[in-house]
């Protein structure tokens, strides 16, 4: 504590401080869920865990790195997953009363008979395979047919919890919206004539080029989607947290905050922002030129997701996010969650999952921030394809590809992988006792059981295997009420079409 540390860009503030420099923009999506960056005066405290933004800082600790909010998170993770009740197994609530079933059926059958050869016969006949080897067969079996849809199940437990859900929890940041910012709108000023939106955009994107900012570049891949050319500059500055001052050949383009703009071309309105949006400022020449709206969009596939999984019998739908309350709350009605807690720090969402009353209970997220929740929830899913690797390390089910709809598709996957489970027990169970009745009668010698029990067992386990072949798309489309086809997959620059489930 105390000492004087240097955080270069892009790096990784390593403890909790005081900020030294004049200003600094940090994110901190991993550890708040903000999407946006967020900018520091001299003498803020910051945390460790914050990405560090284009420009070095100096900062002095004010806790040691064992102390500080990234610590506190990991420590939080380790007492979730410490607190978590053990799930029975399928298979063990089937044991203790067949194997109880089958040794008074052959008591019964030796005492009636005097014939301890029933007796044999009775116990041959009683094939444990149904339980021991089928249901186990089919769970390995969907957790293979989830890996090849980019599913990684991690145990047979998780897999069938998924199949039970009765409650789903979603981060905001990174898991119901694509995680970075994306323009929206381009609002022109009157006196910006004869300058349309397409080259406010051009002239903005031309100057934003030379930044390293996460809105900077939201910007110039707008450009380049609308097909707009990029001018070189002649001379260009980036004013850390503010913006960038561009000379370009003929005209001079200032872009960043209202102040900064303002400071260069005079007066700038303040633009009426909508909840979760934020506005960069354009200035061409001596003018105000308008402003472009950035915003953190939801996922394409948001909507149908939440509806597909209320269908899949999921009573309860939240969010979970530590972002502001009029952002969450719109992004929520968007994707149609009606349950929404905001401003949540790590310790509130695990507290928010544990008391939830309808369980089992799903956390779905991506972030640092995440990683207790994940832990603590009955079934936690990590967005792995971009996520951390703290959430994906603390989670039951990673899905390694971007894409919102396949938690559709594991639910979907644990509930016809234990009712095929379910089927091959009773099948099993159904057909082993039909053959001890018959030893029990004297109708099946000891030899004749041990070969229908052979038989038995054969006859369950390949019917346990359908569980890794993959469902007729008709079966898909039945239980979620979409169209079939292969997911394509989110793309992190706009939302592209929704997709379905296979």
């Amino acid at each position: 504590m105390g000492d004087l540390l240097l955080v270069r860009p892009a790096e990784t503030v390593p403890a909790d401080g005081t900020l030294m420099t004049a200003s600094a923009s940090l994110d901190e999506s991993m550890l708040t869920g903000e999407s946006l960056p967020t900018d520091y005066a001299r003498g803020a405290h910051i945390l460790s865990g914050s990405l560090n933004g284009a420009d070095a800082l100096t900062m002095r600790a004010t806790a040691t790195p064992a102390q500080s909010q990234y610590s506190q998170i990991v420590a939080l993770v380790a007492d979730a997953s410490a607190s978590r009740s053990p799930t029975v197994r399928l298979a063990d609530r089937f044991a203790l009363p067949f194997t109880g079933f089958a040794l008074v059926l052959a008591a019964l059958s030796w005492a009636a008979s005097a014939d301890p050869t029933r007796a044999a016969a009775v116990l041959v006949a009683a094939t444990p395979c149904p339980l021991l080897i089928a249901a186990p067969v089919a769970f390995l079996g969907g957790i293979s047919r989830a890996a090849g849809a980019g599913i990684i199940i991690r145990s047979t437990q998780a897999l069938e919890q998924l199949a039970r859900a009765r409650s789903i929890a979603f981060d905001k940041t990174g898991t119901l919206t694509s995680g970075a910012p994306l323009v929206g709108s381009i609002v022109l000023a009157p006196t910006a004539s004869p300058l349309t939106e397409g080259d406010v955009l051009e002239l903005a994107a031309s100057a934003e080029q030379y930044s390293t900012h996460v809105l900077a570049t939201a910007i110039t891949a707008e450009a380049a989607h609308r097909g707009r050319t990029l001018h070189p500059a002649v001379s260009a500055q980036e004013h850390a947290t503010n913006g960038v001052h561009a000379r370009l050949a003929g005209t001079t383009v200032v872009v960043g905050k209202r102040r900064f703009v303002e400071e260069a071309v005079g007066p700038v309105p303040d633009a009426p922002l909508p909840p979760g949006e934020t506005a960069v400022y354009v200035g061409v020449g001596d003018r105000y030129a308008g402003y472009i709206c950035l915003r953190d969009a939801l996922r394409s596939t948001a909507t149908t997701t939440i509806t597909s999984l209320r269908a899949l019998g999921v009573h309860q739908v939240l969010m979970l996010t530590g972002d502001i309350g009029t952002t969450a709350r719109h992004i929520a009605r968007q994707a149609g969650v009606s349950t929404v807690h905001a401003g949540c720090l790590p310790k509130d969402k695990v507290d928010i999952v544990r008391n939830l009353p309808d369980r089992p209970v799903i956390m779905v997220g991506d972030g640092v921030n995440d990683a207790p929740v994940l832990a603590a929830a009955d079934i936690g899913i990590a967005m792995g394809a971009k996520g951390s690797t703290a959430a994906s390390e603390s989670a039951d089910v990673v899905i390694t590809v971007d894409d919102l709809s396949k938690v559709t598709e594991a639910v979907l996957i644990g509930k016809r992988t234990l009712r095929i489970a379910l089927q091959s027990i009773g099948i099993g169970i159904g057909l082993s006792v039909l053959l001890m009745a018959s030893a029990a009668v004297g109708l099946v010698p000891p030899l004749a059981g041990a070969v229908g029990q052979e038989g038995i067992d054969l006859l369950t386990i390949l019917y346990a295997l359908r569980a890794a072949r993959t469902p007729r798309a008709s079966t898909s489309a039945r239980h979620t009420g979409r169209h079939t086809g292969r997911p394509t997959g989110e793309t992190m620059n706009r939302p592209g079409p929704g997709t379905g489930v296979e």
